[in-house]
């Protein structure tokens, strides 16, 4: 199984190396920014965090569905526009939807389908919206957001549906 690896380089005068966290594995992950190992004098000083696209899918469809459904909320309250309040419940719903079945792994991939049916349906209406009214604010935000909620669900979806069987190769050290 291929894994998301998110590094971040934290100085510290502890050293955080192998530490064990309950659920996750945390290391130094034995590479620098550059991509190439490290040197045995130098001392490691970074945490890596390896998490799964489908352990971070419910997290990331709750928080687009709260910002959906706060956007449409807000779009309301400040111009009465009945419109983006019906989009920002929609969208909640179906992030909200998505949310529980990513949770369980029998249905993770129809939840990856939803939210990224929905990512898709924001990315068009905020795009259409941006190219109609040619005012970058509130469209291109909402435009580039859905976007990256569209570019995350579509690799959910591809990570989710892959065969058990199959296994993806680490990358090849640099010479």
């Amino acid at each position: 199984m291929s894994s998301f690896v998110l590094k971040l380089h934290i100085p510290s005068v502890v050293s955080v190396r192998n530490t064990k966290l309950p659920g996750r594995s945390v290391s130094d992950c034995g590479r620098n920014w550059s991509g190439l190992p490290k040197s045995k004098s130098r001392r490691g000083n970074g945490l890596c965090c390896k998490a799964e696209l489908s352990e971070l899918a419910p997290a990331v469809s709750a928080g687009y569905g709260v910002l959906l459904l706060g956007g449409g909320l807000f779009a309301y309250s400040k111009s009465g526009s009945k419109g983006s309040l019906l989009g920002g419940l929609t969208g909640s719903v179906l992030m909200a939807s998505a949310y529980f079945l990513t949770k369980s792994p029998e249905t993770r991939v129809l939840g990856d389908t939803i939210g990224l049916g929905a990512a898709f349906l924001f990315s068009s209406v905020f795009g259409f919206r941006l190219a109609s009214s040619r005012k970058p604010v509130p469209a291109g935000p909402l435009l580039l957001l859905s976007i990256a909620m569209l570019s995350f669900f579509v690799m959910a979806y591809m990570h989710d549906s892959l065969p058990v069987a199959v296994s993806v190769p680490d990358a090849l050290p640099l010479p």
